[in-house]
């Protein structure tokens, strides 16, 4: 299992983040966001929301707070595997 260092000791696992990337859309998808609002409402732009969701960026622990936030779940449930 490889790991990632996000920030300050916050550690991610591959697989945690497949789910992350996952889930993001999903949730965006069934709060009805397109990627241009989810960044707007984030403050992150559209193009580094595309970027996570095909997992070409590894958001930082403080960008996952706020996605979390805007979407109305947990960190947690951005990484649940279900």
């Amino acid at each position: 299992v490889f790991f990632y260092i996000i920030s300050h000791n916050f550690c991610m696992a591959n697989s945690t983040i497949e789910n992350i990337k996952k889930n993001i859309k999903k949730y965006r998808l069934d709060c009805g966001l397109t990627q241009e609002k989810l960044g707007e409402l984030c403050n992150i732009s559209p193009d580094y929301i595309s970027e996570i969701e095909r997992g070409r960026k590894i958001p930082s622990l403080k960008r996952l707070i706020i996605i979390a936030d805007v979407l109305n779940v947990s960190i947690g449930e951005l990484a649940d595997n279900s």
